[in-house]
């Protein structure tokens, strides 16, 4: 099957993720991501910025490698709506058609994402975790986790524009800032009203047993099944204070009840990109491989010399986890 004629769909768009008008760090990523693109198309990179005093935030975006940001600011754009922000979008695309389209796979992009692409009649990539270009063909080619992680699958989109893919926080490095960059800011009128949006917030509730953020940590403590019991899983919160860390866990043991899910790490949590990620007792199965892949060291501690997990590691100790641990905090200390 032929390609099909995309002459008019052009540059890679970004959608800048922002929780009460503060940008999220995927937005950072995704400029990246879209940067290395952009210029194996030999286009722009284009970023769109939404909320209701985003503006000023507009040269950060810049500096990091947007060519262009059209800013959008109403106070019905302040907090995340699916009817809102899928309307300024697709009416905006009518007459800006992106090649590329990139948005985060938060929260909210997770929901924006399927709305977007169902829209406009097109497909969307989840949770990419690499991003290549076939400059012969001209066409992103997308690689996800499939069929519960056992598996990378590589994904093109020849017969729709835009190429559209969702990209989880900290998979990509952010970029390097260029504070003497030059792009082009474009304020653009917003078309919506109240009556567009169907569904209101009334309040904001945090989660309030969450104590940290664990993927802006730079050092991760995390277990698996390997500690045994939530009393040996527990002593790692130990060693996570004597070094600065925090505490992360695989699904079986928030499953088990022995941590919450904020700190659960992997294709079904949370992934991390910290400079130190030190795993007692975790086997290595891809599903959680793919919530660490972005880290500088990766410290495995496991007593089967053939676990998976030493094939990602920096460094490996075979050995019994909680002897291990306890000479480690005998160091310390």
């Amino acid at each position: 099957m032929g390609i099909a004629n995309f002459e008019e769909y052009k540059d890679v768009f970004v959608v800048a993720d922002t929780i009460d008008d503060v940008v999220h760090p995927v937005t950072i990523e995704l400029i990246g991501q879209a940067r290395h693109i952009a210029k194996e198309l030999g286009q722009l990179v284009q970023v769109m910025l939404l909320g209701e005093n985003v503006q000023e935030q507009a040269q950060e975006l810049v500096a990091y490698g947007a060519d262009i940001v059209h800013v959008f600011e109403s106070p019905l754009l302040k907090h995340y709506s699916t009817d809102g922000y899928t309307k300024v979008l697709t009416d905006f695309f009518k007459d800006h058609k992106p090649n590329v389209l990139l948005i985060g796979a938060t929260n909210n992009g997770r929901d924006l994402a399927p709305r977007i692409s169902g829209r406009m009649q097109n497909g969307v990539v989840a949770d990419c975790t690499i991003l290549t270009v076939d400059t012969e063909e001209g066409l992103v080619e997308w690689t996800r986790p499939a069929l519960g992680g056992n598996i990378l699958a590589e994904i093109i989109s020849p017969n729709h524009r835009p190429q559209m893919g969702s990209v989880r926080p900290n998979v990509f490095k952010k970029p390097a800032r260029n504070d003497a960059a030059w792009g082009r800011i474009q304020i653009e009128p917003v078309n919506l009203t109240a009556a567009d949006i169907r569904t209101k917030r009334i309040d904001f509730i945090p989660f309030s047993s969450v104590s940290y953020n664990i993927q802006e940590a730079d050092i991760i403590v995390a277990g698996g099944r390997g500690m045994g019991s939530k009393e040996n899983f527990d002593k790692l919160y130990e060693l996570a204070d004597a070094i600065g860390g925090v505490v992360g866990a695989t699904r079986p043991l928030v499953e088990k009840g022995w941590i919450e899910l904020p700190y659960q790490i992997g294709q079904t949590g949370k992934t991390v990109s910290p400079k130190l990620y030190i795993a007692f007792g975790i086997s290595g199965a891809i599903q959680h491989v793919s919530g660490i892949s972005g880290s500088d060291t990766i410290v495995a501690i496991n007593n089967d010399p053939t676990a998976e997990i030493f094939q990602h590691a920096n460094y490996g100790i075979v050995g019994d986890c909680m002897e291990v641990l306890h000479d480690m905090l005998g160091h310390l200390k």
